[in-house]
């Protein structure tokens, strides 16, 4: 089965998320801005989801963590939680 490594960051509203990934672009940690404005438990371990399964996750961030490229960070993406922010490590 499909496994996948991955990291997000989620926050209430699409205009924070872009925001956010301005400031990853700009050269920010991701990790670090996950600890201070995710509002997902995963913030406190900088975003980490650690080792994923397909179907483990919620449709949109699935879509996300095995269709997507490796390494870049995807998003806003809008799901039931609010928006997230997903970079995805590796896929096997």
């Amino acid at each position: 089965m499909a496994k996948a490594m991955a990291r997000h960051i989620l926050v209430k509203t699409e205009a924070q998320a872009t925001a956010l990934k301005k400031r990853i672009a700009a050269g920010e940690a991701f990790d670090l801005l996950a600890r201070q404005y995710s509002t997902c438990p995963s913030g406190k371990r900088g975003g980490d989801l650690g080792e994923v399964r397909p179907g483990q996750m919620v449709r949109a961030i699935d879509q996300v963590i095995f269709k997507k490229a490796l390494r870049e960070v995807h998003g806003p993406v809008k799901s039931q939680f609010g928006y997230h922010l997903v970079q995805v490590f590796y896929r096997d």
